[in-house]
């Protein structure tokens, strides 16, 4: 199967899974193509299936990939295609952050018209290193009102490999 994978992302753990996301389908013997939707990205015409990702930032996603779904919606639309998003609310021990992170990513389907056969959602990365001064004390301030990691020192990593590994292996075995 010849698959697209297109993503946005802000500090890097949308590339990531998407590069993990890769590596599976590749190991399963698909040929895969990969990009940014900030670079150009091609179309989907000619593959088989496309896979979209972006994170929530500011209870949005970022700009490139909703230019990009609006652009090709018709074309993913007549094809087998999915959305992954990225978010650390997905592991909230509050059950209205996780609800309003799904709400999100519902919302800014039905508004793109798109109509994807699945939609995951992955937990991203607490990524202080590459905050500013602000952000990192915002990111932290909302890490401790969720019991999460506040030592700015160092990085948090809350993907789940195994899950992102299924979602995709589930994907292209549903084809």
């Amino acid at each position: 199967m010849k698959i697209l994978i297109i993503y946005a992302t802000t500090e890097g753990q949308t590339r990531k899974i998407a590069r993990f996301m890769e590596d599976v389908l590749q190991e399963s013997g698909h040929q895969v193509m990969i990009a940014d939707a900030t670079d150009e990205p091609p179309s989907p015409a000619g593959y088989d299936m496309a896979i979209i990702g972006a994170s929530i930032h500011m209870q949005r996603y970022q700009n490139a990939i909703k230019h990009y779904i609006a652009e090709h919606v018709e074309l993913l639309n007549a094809m087998p295609s999915a959305f992954y998003s990225v978010c650390l609310a997905i592991v909230s021990d509050i059950e209205d952050n996780r609800e309003e992170a799904e709400e999100i990513a519902e919302d800014f389907i039905e508004y793109l018209r798109w109509q994807p056969i699945a939609i995951e959602h992955i937990a991203g990365a607490l990524q202080y290193s590459k905050y500013d001064y602000f952000k990192k004390l915002v990111m932290r301030m909302i890490a401790k009102k969720q019991n999460r990691d506040t030592d700015t020192s160092q990085d948090y990593e809350y993907t789940d490999w195994a899950a992102v590994r299924d979602f995709v292996v589930d994907l292209v075995e549903e084809e």
